[in-house]
């Protein structure tokens, strides 16, 4: 197991290294000019060429390539060309609000998923079955920012029971942390209900009609224990590799919903430095995705040997 987690390690480096080579030229390449933006509309050209001297834009593109990795691999992710603070200190102080929406929306989707996908394999064919694949179809199928525009609408403006917008730490108390983050949190919930419910229900499908859950019928075992410990135990592999991965795209894909509810996270973040055409916070944070990603992928394949003794690494 360590000689296979080293080996991912080492099988990660040249992914990070293309991804970092891709967003470096895909930025440098798309029209747009930084200092233009800084210096504003009335700049004269010596002032422009002054600004892309300070920001190194004028040397050669390989030379910026190189100096830029230099300095990642010394932990400097350089300075943002419109805050002028350090890129690492601008995603520090966006990461709570991402972080917490994600865990609060995967934590809660879980909880509602799960047995939702499990009643409905059990009860195959039924309303119950029907309501389930309705509720996965709309999920799907609703824009994220049309359901949060639809939550701010009823229970924000009519019903007044949540803020609008807004986002308070959870260190200031967790009742205000939790009555501010309840509607984004609702409103991703609803995407990812319908995946993992959906996922849930194909794998147990699967599973019901095996022998082994047959035999566990015969013996006269409880059906809560069958579906429980022989059923969702079995096929849990498939579910576990959708929360994994829905977790990873939470949190690097939570622009349009941040934007929604004016939390301060990574995707606002990145909104405005698109907007400002600020390369260090544009690839350092497409940097860190990648990075989540990676690590996601090989915390779920370390599970599967948690959840499946059949499965061994070498």
């Amino acid at each position: 197991m360590i000689g296979y987690i080293f080996q991912r390690i080492l099988a990660s480096i040249p992914v990070m290294g293309f991804v970092a080579l891709f967003v470096f030229l895909l930025l440098r390449l798309t029209p747009g000019d930084p200092a233009a933006i800084i210096a504003g509309d009335t700049a004269t050209p010596e002032q422009l060429e002054a600004i892309r001297d300070s920001l190194g834009l004028n040397d050669p593109m390989l030379v910026q390539f190189f100096d830029w990795i230099i300095r990642l691999l010394q932990g400097d992710f350089g300075t943002s060309i419109q805050s002028r603070e350090p890129v690492l200190k601008l995603i520090a102080d966006r990461m709570e609000p991402t972080i917490s929406l994600a865990l609060t929306t995967i934590v809660l989707s879980v909880v509602i998923a799960v047995p939702l996908g499990v009643i409905a394999a059990w009860k195959h064919g039924t309303l119950i079955d029907r309501f389930v694949m309705l509720l996965s179809v709309l999920g799907f199928s609703i824009p994220v920012f049309v359901i949060g525009y639809l939550m701010i609408s009823l229970f924000s403006m009519q019903l007044g029971w949540f803020p609008v917008q807004g986002f308070r730490p959870i260190g200031n108390g967790a009742g205000d942390f939790f009555h501010r983050i309840a509607l984004p949190t609702l409103t991703l919930t609803l995407l990812y209900i319908a995946l993992i419910a959906r996922i849930t229900r194909t794998s147990m499908l699967e599973i019901l009609g095996e022998d082994y859950i047959r035999t566990a019928r015969a013996k006269g075992l409880p059906e809560v224990r069958v579906l429980m410990r022989h059923a969702l135990r079995n096929c849990s592999v498939p579910i576990i590799t959708v929360i994994g991965i829905g977790f990873a795209l939470i949190i690097s894909g939570v622009v349009v919903t941040e934007s929604v509810f004016n939390l301060p996270g990574l995707g606002r973040l990145t909104v405005d430095a698109v907007l400002a055409r600020d390369y260090p916070v544009i690839q350092a944070v497409i940097l860190l995705a990648s990075l989540i990603y990676v690590i996601v992928n090989l915390l779920i394949d370390i599970s599967y040997v948690l959840l499946d003794p059949r499965i061994r690494y070498s």
